[in-house]
């Protein structure tokens, strides 16, 4: 195991006691040296990793933990996945800490010390998720990234520079000697050891504008003259507002005279032009490759965009598209001149209805091998399939056999937010969704209600229960938030085909916004006071690390109690029948659920207005038939307590954007 040979090394070193962290990443059962200063706490690196590594070798035993956790123990489908706990976390900003103790955050410190995330780093947060009774840890991408077109201080980690290769900002200079692989590849096995899987994300539609993949194959992108980049955008289609294209809108979308301007920026790649001079410029191997195509050949790939007609949101300028068919959709060929370079229009982007004839063979066949290459190396267990739903049905298909075969377990979330799409999804081969419930559930109590009663109930696919993501504003920086904080989480534990999700730093009561991806503007990234050393700083573009030493206490103990309350019932809520509760009254504003199983059952209901009221629940009209109530006790988010059965009614009183959670012990009569 890696895990040993890390442990073997940091034990062999020594350091000072120096190195501050924060105190939630100490375990209560760590014995070494620490010095408490003006509320920091420091440890001696060494020491501390090689305690925290020894013990999880200790929990390891013989057993071997290289493969995914559904190889490990024989599992045959991706069920788990229903049961998951999720966190997601994003090692740059989520492993970050002020590790000098004093001054400002920097990526590379005076000490030597690297403060921005790492994989190391990120074992340690490990055990402090076990303490969350997490169970699944979903890692935002973690390959190799692209620093040119940056939007910020760093690049995106979805400017995916090349994808089989991991990003090298995440190696710790504490494991000197050690590759940026050997330790994501412990980071995996300590995961498994916590009985933890690890899923990524996944990105095979684009890559970075100076993609390492140019090397070898610029057929492989799309190419525009330089002079033409500061007026490339999407076209602007007329009268067809904002929508997804259809065939029967492409003869009117080419015979327009801002398509035909559009088109003709267009290039053969450089290769093709000048076999000779590109052939020269690789076997001079420049630092910047892209840097001397546009100096040679005047091109350069170009920005990517929407594949929506009509869409407000500027271009993508740090990724480009791959150029997934050799030839244009079939729907577009005859609009086309017969000489007209490889380009990118709405309807050649969105390949899943618009493919072409000629597929890109030896792309399809790299795309469909990152994800196993992934599974031998390291042992994951699931992806987050990045726009899935517009490649070529056949080539997404290809990625989920590819690593179907190697682990029939191997679990797919497709970024679809469009819950209409579920079913779609699910015949895809998914076996989740993002959904939306970022989106409906902060806005009560119309859409949460809506989303709790209506819509959760009937996907007929799991779908990720997150109050916040790593695109969207923070919960707790919504209307209402410090009330919302709670109820959000607390529905969506509970809500039908739910899978629990935390975003990193949700529990610490972060405020904000990692991206403006969704639901969001610029000024959603000016949430934190302007004293603030990450005032106006984004995660996905700049150096940020979350404020562990500020935490919000009240939100990290009640997220951690409700995943212990959800794992407690996830049989339950797995196997058992969902129906909703009848009251005695409703006027829409109380979202409700139960769930019904051998005796036992659990009621979660939820007051979605700002004012206090009080429902009767009528317990026989709930089961759907005649029962006799025996115990039951009551949860309200902080402790339990016994309640009465009242003729098989039971009354309760909520305080606004409150909840209870309800354990029923029945038999039938």
């Amino acid at each position: 195991m890696v895990l040993k040979e890390m442990a073997d090394f940091l034990k062999s070193k020594s350091g000072k006691v120096n190195y501050a962290i924060p105190k939630l990443w100490i375990p209560f059962w760590y014995e070494g040296e620490v010095k408490e200063i003006e509320g920091k706490y420091f440890v001696d690196p060494y020491d501390f990793y090689s305690t925290i590594v020894e013990k999880l070798l200790k929990m390891a035993g013989d057993k071997d933990y290289s493969g995914s956790i559904s190889q490990i123990k024989g599992d045959k489908d991706s069920s788990w996945i229903k049961r998951s706990k999720m966190y997601a976390m994003f090692i740059r900003s989520s492993a970050s800490y002020n590790h000098k103790g004093f001054g400002r955050f920097e990526p590379e410190d005076v000490l030597g010390y690297r403060e921005s995330g790492t994989f190391l780093k990120a074992i340690a947060i490990l055990m402090y998720l076990k303490r969350l009774d997490i169970n699944a840890v979903y890692l935002l991408p973690v390959s190799k990234t692209s620093n040119v077109f940056k939007k910020g201080e760093v690049g995106s980690p979805y400017a995916v520079k090349n994808p089989m290769e991991l990003e090298p900002s995440y190696h710790d200079p504490l494991l000197e000697g050690f590759t940026v692989e050997e330790e994501f590849k412990a980071f995996v096995e300590a995961a498994h050891i916590l009985d933890m899987r690890v899923l990524l994300d996944f990105i095979p539609r684009t890559a970075a504008r100076d993609s390492d993949l140019i090397r070898e194959h610029p057929d492989w992108f799309y190419w525009i003259k330089v002079e033409d980049l500061p007026s490339y955008e999407p076209p602007k289609i007329p009268g067809m507002g904002f929508k997804i294209p259809e065939e029967s809108d492409l003869e009117y979308i080419y015979s327009l005279e801002g398509v035909q301007k559009h088109l003709k920026k267009f290039s053969p790649n450089p290769r093709e032009l000048d076999p000779q001079k590109w052939e020269n410029i690789v076997r001079s191997n420049p630092k910047n490759l892209l840097e001397e195509i546009v100096k040679e050949f005047g091109l350069i790939t170009p920005p990517g965009f929407s594949d929506w007609i009509n869409d407000p949101q500027p271009t993508w300028d740090d990724v480009t598209f791959l150029r997934l068919y050799m030839d244009p959709p079939k729907a577009a060929k005859r609009f086309l001149d017969y000489d007209q370079p490889p380009y990118i229009l709405f309807d050649v982007i969105k390949a899943s209805l618009f493919p072409g004839d000629e597929e890109n063979v030896e792309l399809w066949s790299y795309i469909s091998s990152t994800v196993p290459s992934y599974q031998k190396r390291f042992g994951i267990d699931g992806i987050r399939l990045d726009m899935g739903h517009a490649l070529p049905k056949k080539l997404e298909r290809m990625i989920m056999d590819k690593a179907r075969e190697i682990d029939p377990a191997f679990a797919f979330i497709a970024e679809e937010l469009d819950v209409s799409k579920g079913e779609e999804a699910k015949k895809s081969g998914y076996d989740a969704i993002i959904g939306n419930s970022w989106w409906m559930m902060p806005r009560v109590p119309e859409k949460a209600y809506e989303f709790y009663q209506d819509v959760a109930p009937k996907l007929p696919i799991p779908f990720l229960a997150s109050a916040e993501t790593p695109d969207t504003p923070r919960i707790r920086a919504r209307e209402f938030g410090e009330d919302l904080k709670k109820l959000i989480p607390f529905l969506l534990a509970f809500a039908p085909n739910g899978i629990f999700f935390v975003n990193s730093g949700q529990e610490l009561g972060e405020i904000q916004p990692m991206n403006l991806g969704l639901d969001n503007n610029d000024e959603g990234k000016a949430v934190l006071p302007p004293s603030d050393e990450f005032f106006a700083k984004l995660a996905f573009f700049d150096h940020y690390a979350l404020h562990w030493d500020k935490f919000d206490e009240e939100s990290l103990d009640f997220l951690r109690k409700l995943s212990v309350v959800k794992g407690i019932y996830s049989d339950i809520l797995e196997k058992g029948e969902y129906r909703p509760v009848w009251f005695d009254w409703q006027d829409g504003k109380t979202a409700n659920a139960s769930f019904w199983l051998d005796g036992k059952a659990v009621i979660a209901i939820g007051n979605l207005d700002r004012n206090p009221r009080s429902v009767r629940i009528d317990m026989n009209n709930t089961k759907g038939g005649g029962i006799s109530v025996g115990r039951m006790r009551i949860w309200n988010g902080e402790r339990w307590e016994s309640v009465r059965d009242e003729s098989g009614w039971i009354s309760v009183t909520l305080d606004g954007l409150s909840f209870n959670l309800i354990e029923v012990f029945y038999e039938e009569v």
